[in-house]
């Protein structure tokens, strides 16, 4: 770690250091340097991906070919060569999944168990990076501080720097940002740097984010350790990973496990059961067949700088929307870039001490699913880039199916009806115009097919109860999980409500693939990551069509067959009660009476890790001092504290970002100079507009001249003075032009005056 001079540790960001981050190219790649190239698979690897994908193609087979002799009893026609098609699909897909698992679980028999020991002090400097958007000031200053703390606890205070990326487009939780860092450099004082840094144009989302920040500052730190809004991990497990990344000089990204908690609805208490009990024999599989052909997935991994920005300078893909443009999940394509460069990505399951926080109900994943569905679908445009390695493409190829497999059930489903209603309505051709001695007409093994049911169950549930068994052989595990017994209940009840919960994900999401195909764009909404339930409107208006949709399904099944009625009976009853589901899902109380009665308990619960216990300390401390900001621009015209932090942190709007409809202050300053008083500039003022007014120190200036001193009580007049007007439909003549003295906002590229926007109108 290189020595500097001693830095203002008020300042918001550091002097900058920038890397040089090239756009890379997907159509063309000419190897990676030799220094970096890492070497080929070890022995374990490769004999892991023979045995995973091996078994999966011979799982795929059997199934396939079971299916193919459920349906040609009567000989393949019409509507039975899809079924076949579309089952093979989702077959093969839960095969890949139940090979992964098998692997994992036996090698969870020597798999390390322990944190490695922290035997020797760091020598070099990791920046914990935090990008943020509207996000919950004291949620995340309390994780931040937090962690810091426990690394401070280690000695390595000074080997670790928080930079806190901001994206925030609410003037509010900008100026409530602002006031959390503060508070947050003043109680870290000089144990640890923190930085804050807020972009006025969020382009390219969260990629870039991260990119701004390498291309500014990467040059100052020879890593990067990426957390979430929600991250939070344990100071000797992020000490350990800076460890790993100087002994092994050739890994590029480095990620860990993060087990899912802290959260306590209905819905979230299932997905931390199965993340904690299902995940690491699921995750463990992945990790051994990938090797050092790794994946990421965007936060609680460490990054060498140089060599994100050597590598990872993403392109936007050609195209409109939803497929071009910005690559949004950028995650998934970084760890394929920097492993085509030469460098290592792989996964430490073994490293605990990692936890992230799942939505609190199905509406909330509903929500997220459609950005991630979309990025993933953009990775088809991604799946040709020369270079990659074939690891690469199968993550992306994995990502891919995650969203399309909701479609293809739906279809699978339409075609087993289809085929139904066609065998009760519709005469068959008993003799084709060709010379045939038997009839043709449908006709199926039903005594195959309910083999092939079992079978498609077991493949289907094997990760969960490999998961189980693992879990219940680890005695510590065991007892804080709540005992074998509770263990095995939490599984049925995990699986029975999943089961209920899947036909609604499938309409969700088959849904955001039509959209996405029709060229729908997700936008870019904030995560809800509170435990507080949806109201109920909200859930009948999101999933009144899936329940209408179940009735519909289950009056032709039964019209059609009673057998075809019990048939689909599992998917029709999670349509049917979508809206209950949904909303329960969502509920507190549901979450915390399980708890009360022991299931789908974690050991994060039962035996919490002390940075959950400090993290929630430090969020209610922040919570209690930090100043309560109704507005942001009032914070800072009337709190003198509130503007000086703004001052001091806000850094000034770069040139290429003015003229921006967004950024423009034309607007804003022409209502302030036309108020006459800020009760007007309030009423007058939009959200955007304050954003404008807080990126122009000289504009928060111009309000201290409409801001009344206290006085002795006014008389009537003064009160109807201090009334608030109607701000006028039209802008005061010149306003625009006094602006933009060379013709308009695309001129106004320079600095403008307020003088000039303020200047009296004709």
């Amino acid at each position: 770690m290189t020595t500097e001079v001693a830095l203002d540790l008020l300042a918001p960001v550091p002097p900058e250091m920038p890397l040089v981050m090239p756009v890379q190219r997907l159509d063309r790649w000419d190897g990676p340097r030799p220094t970096v190239v890492d070497g080929r698979p070890s022995l374990a690897v490769r004999a892991t991906r023979v045995f995973v994908f091996g078994l999966a193609i011979a799982i795929s087979i059997y199934g396939i070919r079971e299916m193919v002799g459920v349906v040609s009893a009567g000989g393949i026609v019409g509507l039975e060569w899809p079924l076949i098609v579309f089952f093979g699909i989702t077959f093969s897909w839960i095969a890949l999944s139940a090979a992964s698992g098998i692997a994992g679980f036996f090698a969870g028999f020597v798999e390390k168990r322990q944190v490695r020991g922290i035997d020797r002090p760091l020598t070099s400097r990791t920046a914990l990076l935090m990008p943020v958007y509207n996000e919950s000031p004291a949620r995340t200053i309390g994780a931040l501080e937090a962690m810091a703390e426990a690394i401070i606890a280690l000695g390595e205070g000074h080997s670790f720097e928080i930079f806190v990326c901001s994206d925030t487009t609410d003037q509010t939780c900008w100026v409530e940002e602002e006031l959390a860092i503060d508070r947050l450099k003043r109680r870290l004082g000089d144990r640890m740097a923190v930085w804050y840094r807020r972009r006025h144009k969020n382009i390219a989302r969260k990629a870039g984010n991260v990119a701004d920040f390498v291309t500014r500052w990467g040059g100052r730190y020879d890593h990067m350790l990426v957390l979430d809004a929600d991250s939070l991990m344990s100071g000797e497990t992020m000490v350990t990973m800076a460890l790993v990344m100087e002994d092994d000089p050739h890994a590029g990204i480095v990620q860990t496990l993060p087990v899912i908690a802290n959260r306590n609805t209905l819905f979230a208490r299932l997905q931390q059961f199965a993340g904690k009990v299902y995940g690491p024999v699921i995750a463990r599989g992945l990790s051994i067949w990938s090797g050092r052909d790794g994946n990421y997935w965007g936060h609680n991994a460490i990054i060498r700088t140089r060599a994100f920005a050597e590598a990872c300078g993403l392109p936007d893909l050609p195209g409109r929307k939803p497929f071009g443009g910005h690559v949004m999940s950028h995650d998934f394509v970084e760890a394929a870039l920097i492993r085509r460069a030469g460098w290592g990505v792989y996964m430490l399951p073994w490293l605990g001490g990692s936890y992230e926080e799942s939505p609190p109900s199905l509406l909330d994943v509903a929500m997220r699913d459609r950005r991630w569905a979309q990025g993933n679908l953009q990775h088809m445009k991604i799946l040709p880039t020369k270079g990659l390695a074939w690891p690469s493409r199968i993550h992306f190829a994995t990502g891919i199916m995650s969203y399309l497999a909701s479609p293809i059930w739906l279809m699978l489903l339409m075609v087993g009806l289809a085929l139904a209603l066609q065998a009760k309505f519709i005469r068959p051709e008993y003799f084709s115009k060709e010379f045939s001695l038997y009839p043709a007409w449908p006709r199926f093994d039903s005594e195959r097919a309910l083999q092939l049911f079992i079978v498609t169950m077991g493949v289907l549930l094997l990760p969960k109860f490999l998961g189980v068994i693992e879990t219940i052989l680890r005695p510590e595990l065991r007892r804080r999980c709540g005992g074998g017994f509770a263990i095995f209940v939490g599984m049925v009840l995990e699986t029975l409500i999943s089961a209920l919960v899947a036909p609604v994900m499938m309409l969700l999401q088959s849904r955001h693939v039509a959209e996405i195909l029709l060229g729908r764009d997700s936008g870019w909404k904030t995560q809800r990551r509170d435990d507080g339930g949806i109201p109920l409107a909200e859930v009948i208006r999101h999933h009144w069509q899936h329940a209408t949709i179940g009735v519909f399904m289950a009056l032709a099944a039964y019209v059609i067959s009673p057998a075809i009625l019990a048939w689909m009976a599992p998917t029709l009853i999670g349509l049917i009660l979508a809206v209950p589901i949904s909303w329960t899902s969502g509920s507190l109380a549901a979450g915390l009476g399980l708890k009360k009665i022991h299931l789908l308990l974690i050991p994060e619960e039962t035996a919490p890790p002390a940075i959950i216990g400090a993290a929630h300390d430090a969020q209610r401390t922040a919570e209690a001092e930090l100043p309560e900001v109704e507005d942001g621009l009032t914070s800072v015209v009337e709190n003198p504290h509130a503007r000086a932090v703004h001052a001091r942190m806000h850094l000034p709007v770069p040139l290429r970002a003015r003229g921006r409809p967004e950024l423009d202050p034309v607007m804003a300053a022409a209502k302030i100079h036309e108020a006459t008083n800020f009760a007007e500039v309030l009423a007058w003022l939009g959200p955007k507009e304050r954003m404008a007014v807080l990126c122009e120190p000289q504009l928060i200036e111009t309000i201290d001249r409409l801001i009344v001193k206290p006085e002795p009580p006014p008389d009537l007049v003064a009160i109807e003075e201090m009334r608030v007007r109607p701000y006028p439909a039209e802008v005061p003549p010149g306003a625009h032009e006094a602006a933009h003295p060379e013709g308009g906002a695309e001129a106004g590229e320079a600095e403008i005056p307020v003088e000039a926007v303020a200047a009296p109108s004709a």
